[in-house]
This record gives structure tokens, sequence and C-alpha cells, in this order.
């Protein structure tokens, strides 16, 4: 009897220690996994960052692409000049040419990837109309960067194009929706487009009979919100009018899943703590409100329990990877400054950032049952030359870096397998056996394709 009582308390053990879910129920191999670790990184399309990556779809491929054209239609004889948005208003970059032709360039030729560069616009419609059918044509036209969109980087000399050398890089992975981080982050946590009912008219949208945009705006006519809107509670951006903030939202999250099943999880926020014992007062380090999605629900609103038990600050992840006690699924959003976002960051020291965190999770006591997803939330407005599929109303939008880096990852391996940013929470789904949130994860390809097991 003594020995049964603690073989029970061992398998409790065992199973508290993973974070919870039915093994069993997870497919053969995958319930190994005991911890899935998301870095969600911010801006930069595929061919922007690994266009250049042997094997993989990139620049070669791209050579066949149609050319940018106005919005006439018409070829540019060279791109428009790229410009610097960082200056009000926005001015032609003098460190670039002016006469670069009508093709991808290498910006790191001119600016090196430890110095900023302007951002671009990364809106919902405007990145409809940048695809434009799946031509991918009028990425320079719509975009206030001006050729800019077509700047590629030589990866090979940046930290993280190790690791995608190492373990697998997925080259068919899009942005989960349609435009900015705003949206995307919603549909990294609950694959849904929050609603706004009853908005503003000065923050919605108009379209014409053809759904072509008329008037830019965060919602759309029908009432969703598409483009960056601020929570209903702390942190926001301070002096965003109550009338212009996002009312709480009711859907179901990832993290409602694993809380109901009883699976540890958190998402980690570099500058959350600051941000919060400020009251929302002053910017930290380029904190990034919309960047915090559960913020918007009701369950994890300002003093909630949801809040206080899941939603944590950076020092709190490091913590846990040091001490071996990471929860089952954990998200983790740097600071602004380190997140890669053009315009307030460069994508030199948020690579430097991300690998100085996988050597640290590559020495923690978990690593060996851990997988580590490293992905962009979208494009960055930077053009790629591979057509979205499309799949709904929202997306997917533009092709994007992604990167599995685990025990169980393929070795040098480029997975092709079609992926958005649902199939994160695909993966999540199928290891703990959670109800699919929407109808795209639940079509989603799993990442499977980028593990194997023993």
């Amino acid at each position: 009897m003594q020995l049964f009582l603690v073989a029970l308390l061992l398998f409790s053990f065992s199973v508290f220690a993973s974070g919870g879910g039915d093994q069993a129920d997870a497919p053969k191999g995958l319930e190994q996994v005991q911890h899935i670790v998301v870095i969600y990184l911010e801006n930069h399309g595929f061919d922007n960052l690994y266009g250049t990556f042997p094997g993989a779809n990139g620049l070669q491929q791209a050579a066949k692409s149609a050319p940018q054209t106005d919005m006439f239609d018409q070829p540019y004889k060279v791109l428009p000049p790229v410009m610097n948005t960082e200056h009000k208003p926005a001015e032609v970059d003098k460190r670039f040419p002016q006469d670069i032709p009508n093709a991808p360039f290498p910006i790191d030729k001119h600016v090196a990837a430890d110095q900023k560069i302007g951002d671009l616009v990364h809106r919902y419609y405007q990145n409809q109309m940048q695809i434009n059918g799946g031509r991918n044509d009028h990425f320079a036209a719509i975009s206030d960067g001006g050729g800019l969109v077509m700047g590629y980087y030589d990866g090979h000399t940046l930290p993280l194009w190790q690791y995608a050398s190492r373990y697998t890089l997925a080259d068919n992975f899009f942005q989960g929706a349609f435009g900015g981080s705003f949206l995307n982050h919603f549909w990294l946590v609950c694959a849904c487009t929050p609603r706004f009912e009853h908005a503003p008219a000065e923050v919605t949208a108009e379209v014409d009979a053809k759904g072509v945009m008329v008037k830019d705006g965060g919602v759309t006519p029908d009432g969703y919100a598409v483009n960056t809107m601020q929570a209903m509670t702390a942190p926001y951006k301070p002096g965003t009018p109550d009338a212009k903030r996002l009312p709480l939202q009711e859907m179901p999250t990832i993290g409602d899943r694993l809380s109901d099943k009883g699976i540890s999880w958190a998402w980690y926020s570099g500058g959350w703590n600051d941000v919060i014992n400020n009251n929302a007062g002053k910017p930290y380090r380029n904190f990034q409100y919309h960047h915090q999605p559960f913020g918007y629900f009701k369950h994890f609103a300002e003093g909630t329990k949801g809040r206080a038990d899941h939603l944590l600050d950076e020092s709190d992840f490091l913590k846990a990877i040091d001490a071996g006690q990471l929860p089952a699924v954990a998200f983790y959003k740097p600071i602004g400054e380190l997140n890669e976002h053009p315009g307030y960051a460069d994508v030199m020291a948020g690579e430097n950032n991300t690998v100085a965190l996988l050597q640290r999770l590559e020495h923690s006591p978990q690593w060996h049952n851990t997988v580590v997803i490293i992905t962009y939330d979208e494009n960055g407005g930077f053009w790629d030359h591979v057509a979205p599929p499309l799949k709904d109303r929202w997306g997917p939008g533009t092709r994007v870096p992604t990167i599995i880096v685990s025990p169980y990852a393929k070795r040098g391996f480029i997975d092709h397998t079609e992926y958005d940013t649902t199939s994160i929470l695909k993966l999540i789904e199928t290891r703990f056996n959670l109800p699919a949130l929407g109808e795209r994860d639940a079509r989603a390809g799993d990442l499977q394709n980028a593990l194997e097991f023993k």
C-alpha cells in the first residue's frame, strides 16, 4: 500500500511539473513536449531577413516576380525615394541612393543592421492593397517608406541566422491577419478579430462598394477593430479618450482554454512591471501598449486574478527559465527597443537579445523537453514575393520568418509546409487536447513537420 501511495505521489508530481495536460491525449511523440515557448518579434517579412537563406524560397525565386508598379499599374523605372518616417514630416533618407533599380536591394549596404531605419506603413487595408490580388506589386506605391519596402538584409551576418541554420526554418509561414501588430497579436491569442460596435465616426474607416478603403480608420464599417486601438483598462497610451478605447473583449483565448484544463501558462513582457507601477503614466523604453493582447480581454483586465496570475514581467520569465519552473506554455514579448521594429528599434539589438534568451533556455533544466518558436507578428510593410493564401476576410497576410528551436526540431531543415500564426495555437491545442478557438486554427498546420521524436 505504501509503495502504491509513493508511486501515485510521484505520478501526480510529474503531471504538476509539466504544467498539467493528459499526455495520453497528445499524438504519439508530441507528449514528450512539456513546454512550448513563443518569442514574438516585430515587423519583418521573410524575404527581408531570410531572402538569401540557402535552399529557402527566397530572393532567387523572387527574380520572376512582377516589378513594383504605380497606382496605374505602370512599372516604376526606379524605386520611389527611400523615406525616413522618423522625421516629422517624413523626408528623403539620404543614406540611400535615389536611383535604386526596381528590384530588391540590400539595406545593410547603406545602413548597418545595428542602425535604425524608418518605419513603414503596416495597416489592415493597406496590406491588402499592397498584395494586390497576389501580385505583390503595390508595396512601394502604397507605402510611406517609398522604395524601402524592397530592402532586405544580408541575413547570414545576423545572430538568429545561425539558429535557423542549426534547427528548422519555416519558409511558408504567414502573418495571421492583414495589417499591423494590434490585429496580429489578437490572432496569436484568440484567432479572432475584436469587436467595437458603435465606434466613434472619427476612428471608423469608410470603404466603397468593392470594399476598397476610401477613408482609413481603426474600425471597419461593420464594427471590427483592425488597426491599433488602446485597451479599456491600464496599461494604455496616456491621453487616449475613453470613447476611443476598445471595449473589453469576452471571446475565449488560448489562455482561457489552458486554464480550463489546469495547464500552466503566462504572457511575459519586457517593461511590464515598470509600466504597471507607473499606472500607464510614462512610456518606458518604447513599451508598446498595443502589444499586450490579453489586456484587452475582460478575464485579464486591470485588477483581475487572471491578470495577476498570468500577465507577468520579463524578469519573472528569466527566473522561471533559470529555476526550471517554466509553465507549460510561455509567450514572451520583448520591450520595444529590443523587438526589431523599424523606426524605434534596430535589427541587431533585437536579435542579440533573442539569442541571449535562447542560450539561457538551452542551459535551463527544462531544455530537454522544450520547443521554442521564434516568429514575427507581421511584415512591417516590407515586400515579400510569395502571395499569401486567402482563407477568410482577415487573412492570412504577408509571409514572415519563423524558426523552431528545440531538441526535437529537425536539424538543418527548411520546412515548406504552409503555416500561419494560428499554427502556433494549433500546436498548443494538439499537444494539450484543447478545442479550437476558431475555424482557422482548427484547419491550420500544427508545426509538427518541424519536429521529430525518438
